[in-house]
Protein backbone atom coordinates (compact mmCIF):
# COMPACT_ATOMS: atom_id res chain seq x y z
CA UNK A 1 0.00 0.00 0.00
CA UNK A 2 1.06 3.62 -0.60
CA UNK A 3 -0.35 7.16 -0.13
CA UNK A 4 -1.04 10.07 -2.42
CA UNK A 5 -0.54 13.63 -1.10
CA UNK A 6 -2.70 16.52 -3.06
CA UNK A 7 -2.62 20.07 -0.75
CA UNK A 8 -3.97 18.38 2.82
CA UNK A 9 -5.30 15.45 1.23
CA UNK A 10 -3.23 12.25 1.37
CA UNK A 11 -5.27 9.55 0.20
CA UNK A 12 -4.20 5.97 1.04
CA UNK A 13 -4.30 2.97 -1.87
CA UNK A 14 -3.30 0.05 -3.27
CA UNK A 15 -1.99 -1.07 -6.67
CA UNK A 16 -2.90 -4.70 -7.87
CA UNK A 17 -1.20 -5.86 -10.69
CA UNK A 18 0.83 -3.84 -13.54
CA UNK A 19 -0.24 -0.13 -14.25
CA UNK A 20 0.71 -0.55 -17.77
CA UNK A 21 -1.99 -2.96 -18.03
CA UNK A 22 -6.01 -1.42 -18.79
CA UNK A 23 -6.78 0.16 -15.09
CA UNK A 24 -9.70 0.06 -13.51
CA UNK A 25 -10.40 2.66 -10.27
CA UNK A 26 -12.50 0.78 -7.68
CA UNK A 27 -14.76 3.31 -5.25
CA UNK A 28 -16.05 2.07 -2.45
CA UNK A 29 -18.81 3.11 -0.97
CA UNK A 30 -20.43 4.61 2.50
CA UNK A 31 -17.75 4.57 5.37
CA UNK A 32 -16.02 1.80 3.95
CA UNK A 33 -12.55 0.79 3.64
CA UNK A 34 -10.54 -0.51 0.62
CA UNK A 35 -10.33 -3.62 2.24
CA UNK A 36 -14.29 -4.14 1.64
CA UNK A 37 -13.23 -4.87 -1.82
CA UNK A 38 -12.89 -8.89 -1.22
CA UNK A 39 -9.17 -9.55 -2.59
CA UNK A 40 -10.67 -12.84 -4.40
CA UNK A 41 -12.74 -9.98 -6.39
CA UNK A 42 -10.02 -7.87 -7.34
CA UNK A 43 -7.90 -10.81 -8.52
CA UNK A 44 -10.31 -11.66 -11.06
CA UNK A 45 -9.66 -8.59 -13.18
CA UNK A 46 -5.97 -8.91 -12.59
CA UNK A 47 -6.25 -12.00 -13.56
CA UNK A 48 -7.73 -10.81 -16.72
CA UNK A 49 -5.04 -8.55 -17.77
CA UNK A 50 -6.68 -5.59 -15.74
CA UNK A 51 -4.76 -3.54 -13.26
CA UNK A 52 -6.93 -2.96 -10.47
CA UNK A 53 -6.16 0.41 -7.98
CA UNK A 54 -8.51 0.79 -4.33
CA UNK A 55 -8.32 3.55 -2.02
CA UNK A 56 -9.75 4.84 0.97
CA UNK A 57 -11.79 7.60 0.36
CA UNK A 58 -10.85 10.65 2.39
CA UNK A 59 -12.30 10.50 5.68
CA UNK A 60 -12.23 6.62 5.65
CA UNK A 61 -9.47 3.98 6.52
CA UNK A 62 -5.80 5.45 6.63
CA UNK A 63 -7.01 8.55 4.60
CA UNK A 64 -7.42 12.16 5.18
CA UNK A 65 -9.84 12.48 8.48
CA UNK A 66 -11.70 15.43 8.73
CA UNK A 67 -12.26 15.37 12.65
CA UNK A 68 -11.26 18.69 13.58
CA UNK A 69 -14.60 19.59 11.59
CA UNK A 70 -16.67 17.63 14.00
CA UNK A 71 -20.03 15.48 13.54
CA UNK A 72 -22.57 17.07 10.82
CA UNK A 73 -25.95 17.68 11.77
CA UNK A 74 -27.65 16.20 8.99
CA UNK A 75 -31.39 16.54 9.89
CA UNK A 76 -31.91 19.95 8.87
CA UNK A 77 -31.33 19.13 5.46
CA UNK A 78 -34.48 16.72 5.40
CA UNK A 79 -36.13 20.47 6.17
CA UNK A 80 -34.57 22.02 2.93
CA UNK A 81 -32.04 23.93 4.84
CA UNK A 82 -28.02 24.39 4.38
CA UNK A 83 -25.58 22.07 6.16
CA UNK A 84 -22.40 22.32 6.65
CA UNK A 85 -20.32 19.73 5.14
CA UNK A 86 -16.52 20.00 4.94
CA UNK A 87 -16.58 18.56 1.42
CA UNK A 88 -18.85 16.72 -1.49
CA UNK A 89 -18.66 14.53 -4.10
CA UNK A 90 -17.17 16.47 -6.31
CA UNK A 91 -14.03 16.94 -3.91
CA UNK A 92 -14.13 13.14 -3.08
CA UNK A 93 -14.12 12.14 -7.36
CA UNK A 94 -11.03 14.79 -7.19
CA UNK A 95 -9.22 12.66 -4.85
CA UNK A 96 -9.60 9.92 -7.28
CA UNK A 97 -8.30 11.82 -10.15
CA UNK A 98 -5.30 12.88 -7.87
CA UNK A 99 -4.66 9.43 -7.42
CA UNK A 100 -3.94 8.46 -11.29
CA UNK A 101 -2.51 12.02 -12.03
CA UNK A 102 0.12 10.24 -8.92
CA UNK A 103 0.42 7.08 -10.75
CA UNK A 104 0.81 8.79 -14.04
CA UNK A 105 -2.29 6.80 -15.65
CA UNK A 106 -4.09 8.92 -18.00
CA UNK A 107 -7.92 6.91 -18.19
CA UNK A 108 -8.82 4.45 -16.09
CA UNK A 109 -12.18 2.39 -16.62
CA UNK A 110 -13.99 3.39 -13.17
CA UNK A 111 -16.31 1.35 -10.73
CA UNK A 112 -18.67 2.76 -7.77
CA UNK A 113 -20.65 0.85 -5.38
CA UNK A 114 -23.31 2.65 -3.23
CA UNK A 115 -21.49 6.16 -2.54
CA UNK A 116 -18.72 4.95 -4.32
CA UNK A 117 -21.37 4.72 -7.61
CA UNK A 118 -22.32 8.46 -6.76
CA UNK A 119 -18.88 9.57 -6.70
CA UNK A 120 -17.90 7.55 -9.92
CA UNK A 121 -20.35 9.39 -11.62
CA UNK A 122 -19.56 13.10 -10.81
CA UNK A 123 -15.88 11.66 -11.48
CA UNK A 124 -17.28 11.40 -14.82
CA UNK A 125 -19.50 14.62 -15.43
CA UNK A 126 -16.40 16.77 -14.11
CA UNK A 127 -13.16 14.34 -15.82
CA UNK A 128 -14.93 12.76 -18.60
CA UNK A 129 -11.68 12.70 -20.71
CA UNK A 130 -9.91 10.82 -17.94
CA UNK A 131 -12.63 7.72 -18.06
CA UNK A 132 -12.62 4.91 -20.36
CA UNK A 133 -16.12 3.60 -19.29
CA UNK A 134 -18.08 3.69 -16.27
CA UNK A 135 -19.61 1.11 -13.90
CA UNK A 136 -22.21 1.92 -11.01
CA UNK A 137 -22.98 -0.17 -9.06
CA UNK A 138 -26.22 -0.10 -6.24
CA UNK A 139 -26.30 3.56 -6.79
CA UNK A 140 -28.40 6.41 -7.90
CA UNK A 141 -28.39 10.07 -9.48
CA UNK A 142 -28.74 11.92 -6.20
CA UNK A 143 -32.78 12.99 -7.31
CA UNK A 144 -34.82 12.94 -4.64
CA UNK A 145 -37.66 10.73 -5.33
CA UNK A 146 -35.23 7.32 -6.50
CA UNK A 147 -32.95 5.06 -4.96
CA UNK A 148 -34.57 5.91 -1.51
CA UNK A 149 -33.70 3.35 1.62
CA UNK A 150 -35.73 1.83 3.84
CA UNK A 151 -36.22 2.70 6.85
CA UNK A 152 -35.17 -0.14 8.61
CA UNK A 153 -31.63 0.51 6.32
CA UNK A 154 -31.50 4.18 7.01
CA UNK A 155 -32.25 3.48 11.04
CA UNK A 156 -29.05 0.58 10.84
CA UNK A 157 -26.81 3.41 9.65
CA UNK A 158 -27.84 5.71 12.32
CA UNK A 159 -26.43 3.78 15.43
CA UNK A 160 -24.49 5.61 18.17
CA UNK A 161 -20.80 5.30 17.75
CA UNK A 162 -19.81 2.12 19.72
CA UNK A 163 -17.78 2.25 23.05
CA UNK A 164 -15.95 -1.20 22.39
CA UNK A 165 -14.72 -3.08 20.06
CA UNK A 166 -16.90 -5.68 20.73
CA UNK A 167 -20.35 -3.53 20.33
CA UNK A 168 -18.88 -1.82 16.89
CA UNK A 169 -18.27 -5.19 15.80
CA UNK A 170 -21.57 -6.02 16.72
CA UNK A 171 -23.24 -2.88 14.67
CA UNK A 172 -21.21 -4.15 11.84
CA UNK A 173 -23.12 -7.31 11.73
CA UNK A 174 -26.66 -5.64 12.41
CA UNK A 175 -25.88 -3.12 9.12
CA UNK A 176 -24.26 -6.06 7.03
CA UNK A 177 -27.43 -7.83 7.97
CA UNK A 178 -30.49 -5.33 7.06
CA UNK A 179 -28.98 -4.47 3.70
CA UNK A 180 -28.28 -8.09 2.60
CA UNK A 181 -29.77 -10.26 -0.21
CA UNK A 182 -33.14 -11.14 1.70
CA UNK A 183 -33.43 -14.30 -0.81
CA UNK A 184 -30.12 -15.68 0.48
CA UNK A 185 -28.78 -17.06 3.28
CA UNK A 186 -27.11 -14.60 5.40
CA UNK A 187 -22.92 -15.72 6.47
CA UNK A 188 -23.08 -14.43 10.26
CA UNK A 189 -19.67 -15.84 10.52
CA UNK A 190 -17.95 -14.33 7.24
CA UNK A 191 -19.72 -10.78 8.10
CA UNK A 192 -18.03 -11.04 11.73
CA UNK A 193 -14.41 -11.69 10.10
CA UNK A 194 -14.99 -8.78 7.90
CA UNK A 195 -16.26 -6.61 10.34
CA UNK A 196 -13.32 -7.39 12.99
CA UNK A 197 -10.13 -6.62 10.38
CA UNK A 198 -12.10 -3.26 9.43
CA UNK A 199 -12.20 -2.39 13.19
CA UNK A 200 -8.93 -3.42 13.58
CA UNK A 201 -7.43 -1.29 10.65
CA UNK A 202 -9.19 1.61 11.27
CA UNK A 203 -12.41 2.74 12.98
CA UNK A 204 -14.28 6.27 11.85
CA UNK A 205 -18.01 6.47 12.35
CA UNK A 206 -17.54 10.20 12.34
CA UNK A 207 -16.31 9.89 9.12
CA UNK A 208 -19.05 8.35 7.58
CA UNK A 209 -21.45 10.74 9.14
CA UNK A 210 -19.51 13.48 6.91
CA UNK A 211 -20.13 11.33 4.05
CA UNK A 212 -23.65 11.22 4.17
CA UNK A 213 -23.57 14.86 4.58
CA UNK A 214 -21.58 14.78 0.83
CA UNK A 215 -23.89 13.07 -0.21
CA UNK A 216 -26.82 15.51 0.34
CA UNK A 217 -25.25 18.57 -0.58
CA UNK A 218 -24.27 17.31 -3.39
CA UNK A 219 -27.70 17.21 -4.60
CA UNK A 220 -29.52 15.29 -7.77
CA UNK A 221 -26.97 14.89 -10.54
CA UNK A 222 -29.44 14.24 -13.09
CA UNK A 223 -29.29 17.15 -16.10
CA UNK A 224 -25.20 16.78 -15.65
CA UNK A 225 -25.84 12.94 -16.17
CA UNK A 226 -27.48 13.57 -19.19
CA UNK A 227 -24.49 14.64 -21.08
CA UNK A 228 -22.19 11.74 -20.09
CA UNK A 229 -21.67 9.93 -23.40
CA UNK A 230 -19.29 7.42 -21.68
CA UNK A 231 -20.22 3.92 -22.37
CA UNK A 232 -22.00 2.56 -18.74
CA UNK A 233 -22.95 -0.54 -16.83
CA UNK A 234 -25.60 0.01 -14.22
CA UNK A 235 -25.90 -2.98 -11.75
CA UNK A 236 -28.46 -3.39 -9.18
CA UNK A 237 -30.21 -5.89 -6.86
CA UNK A 238 -34.10 -5.77 -7.32
CA UNK A 239 -34.64 -6.11 -3.19
CA UNK A 240 -31.99 -3.02 -2.65
CA UNK A 241 -33.42 -1.87 0.96
CA UNK A 242 -30.44 0.93 1.28
CA UNK A 243 -30.39 2.33 -2.45
CA UNK A 244 -33.95 1.08 -3.79
CA UNK A 245 -33.54 -0.21 -7.15
CA UNK A 246 -35.42 3.18 -8.84
CA UNK A 247 -32.06 4.47 -8.30
CA UNK A 248 -30.36 2.26 -10.86
CA UNK A 249 -32.85 2.40 -13.16
CA UNK A 250 -33.28 6.49 -13.27
CA UNK A 251 -29.45 5.97 -14.15
CA UNK A 252 -29.78 4.13 -16.94
CA UNK A 253 -32.54 5.91 -17.74
CA UNK A 254 -30.27 9.10 -17.63
CA UNK A 255 -27.21 8.33 -19.51
CA UNK A 256 -27.38 7.77 -23.13
CA UNK A 257 -25.38 5.43 -23.20
CA UNK A 258 -25.75 2.84 -20.19
CA UNK A 259 -27.35 -0.58 -20.00
CA UNK A 260 -29.13 -1.80 -17.05
CA UNK A 261 -28.43 -5.10 -15.36
CA UNK A 262 -30.84 -5.71 -12.58
CA UNK A 263 -30.79 -8.94 -10.41
CA UNK A 264 -33.81 -11.05 -8.28
CA UNK A 265 -33.38 -11.24 -5.01
CA UNK A 266 -29.95 -9.56 -4.71
CA UNK A 267 -29.92 -6.47 -1.65
CA UNK A 268 -27.20 -4.48 -1.14
CA UNK A 269 -24.56 -6.78 -1.44
CA UNK A 270 -22.62 -8.94 -3.48
CA UNK A 271 -24.64 -12.88 -2.85
CA UNK A 272 -22.30 -15.54 -3.75
CA UNK A 273 -25.80 -17.04 -5.63
CA UNK A 274 -25.22 -13.79 -8.38
CA UNK A 275 -21.05 -12.94 -7.94
CA UNK A 276 -20.19 -15.16 -10.99
CA UNK A 277 -22.60 -13.40 -13.36
CA UNK A 278 -22.01 -10.17 -11.89
CA UNK A 279 -18.38 -10.54 -12.55
CA UNK A 280 -19.12 -12.31 -16.17
CA UNK A 281 -21.53 -8.47 -17.23
CA UNK A 282 -18.24 -6.53 -15.44
CA UNK A 283 -15.84 -8.14 -17.67
CA UNK A 284 -17.53 -8.10 -20.46
CA UNK A 285 -18.33 -4.45 -20.27
CA UNK A 286 -15.17 -3.57 -19.76
CA UNK A 287 -13.27 -6.08 -22.76
CA UNK A 288 -15.87 -4.44 -25.00
CA UNK A 289 -14.84 -0.92 -24.23
CA UNK A 290 -10.89 -1.38 -23.66
CA UNK A 291 -8.85 0.69 -25.66
CA UNK A 292 -6.46 -2.12 -26.92
CA UNK A 293 -9.91 -4.02 -28.29
CA UNK A 294 -10.37 -0.66 -30.84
Amino acid sequence: MATATRGNITIEYAVHGDTAHPVILFIMGFGSQMIAWDQAFIDVFTSMGFCAITYDNRDTGLSTLFDDHGLVDVLPALLGEQIDAPYDLADMARDGISLLDELGIDKAHVVGVSMGGMIAQQLVIDHPGRVTSLISIMSTTGAPFVGQPSPEAITSLLLERAETREEAIEQSIIISRTIASPDFPFDEELARARAEIAYDRSYTPEGANRHMAAMIVSGDRTEALKGVTVPTLVLHGKLDPLVHVSGGEATAETMPNATLKTYEGMGHDFPMEHIVDIVTEMLTHLSQHNPSAD
